[in-house]
């Protein structure tokens, strides 16, 4: 039996039909690390690596009120910075990235997060996923944030076959309008949080699985599937899901909430 060819074009209005459902189920979709400024917003990414949101958010939490700026960062002591972020791994290198990355924003910014990609990337700790969060959420200016959740997605749905996550953004850039490129990474990155999963995907309760080429990959069984639904997706949280749904202005906000209530 001849494999059937997708085309560019039908690739391109399947792609556009994933974002329409994602958008239709996630319309509270957001960036998962709390911010208030371009600063906290690029030392929070930087932090992300290898950890969980939550977990970044919790010591960020406890980093910023110590640290403002990148001026009272940069003049912060390692063994310091260190003792805070060791819950969040790697918390050497990390202070170390931290610390340069603030020193960097005073000597050659004036304390500022600078606004433009090619400058951004030479910061310490910055590639281009954590230059593209900060300008697609800080600034409004669009980007695609190709983290493990949305490259791993991005394979399924067979918008790319690469593993490289600068060739994923230039794939999935050439399906979608730029206007669109920030909310699709929040939408595809939550579908992979709560979903996706790497080792048993949800397909039974996937709500793109009518344009995905690898459904069944996991559970497809309805019943089995929806257990498997994680966040305010998974069962019991139903009054947080309403709850999202009715505030989507205040997404981030109310997750913050549910993150600090005892389990």
């Amino acid at each position: 039996m001849d494999t059937v060819v997708e085309t560019p074009l039908a690739l391109k209005r399947r792609a556009r039909k994933i974002n329409k459902a994602l958008a239709e189920l996630y319309p509270y979709a957001h960036a998962e690390l709390d911010f208030r400024n371009p600063f906290e917003l690029v030392v929070a990414t930087v932090l992300s690596a290898q950890t969980t949101d939550v977990l970044v958010n919790q010591v960020t939490k406890i980093l910023f009120a110590r640290y403002p700026d990148a001026r009272s960062m940069a003049e912060a002591e390692l063994a310091e910075l260190e003792a805070i972020l060791q819950p969040t791994g790697f918390f050497r290198a990390k202070a170390k990235n931290v610390l340069a990355l603030s020193t960097r924003l005073v000597d050659e910014f004036d304390g500022e997060v600078p606004g433009r990609l090619e400058d951004l990337v030479t910061l310490p700790g910055v590639g281009r996923k954590t230059a593209n969060v900060v300008l697609g959420n800080a600034f409004g200016v669009p980007g695609i944030t190709v983290d493990t959740h949305f490259g791993r997605l991005a394979r399924r749905f067979g918008w790319t076959t690469s593993e490289d996550p600068v060739k994923i953004e230039f794939d999935v850039a050439e399906l979608f309008e730029p206007k669109d490129w920030t909310m699709l990474s929040h939408r595809v990155v939550f579908h992979g949080r709560r979903v996706c999963h790497a080792r048993r995907p949800a397909c039974g309760a996937c709500a793109v699985a009518n344009w995905c080429p690898n459904y069944g990959e996991g559970e497809k069984d309805p019943v089995k599937a929806a257990k498997l639904l994680k966040y305010e997706l998974a069962p019991g949280n139903e009054a947080l899901l309403a709850q999202l749904l009715a505030e989507t202005h205040r997404a981030a906000e109310i997750r913050m909430e549910s993150q600090r209530r005892p389990a």
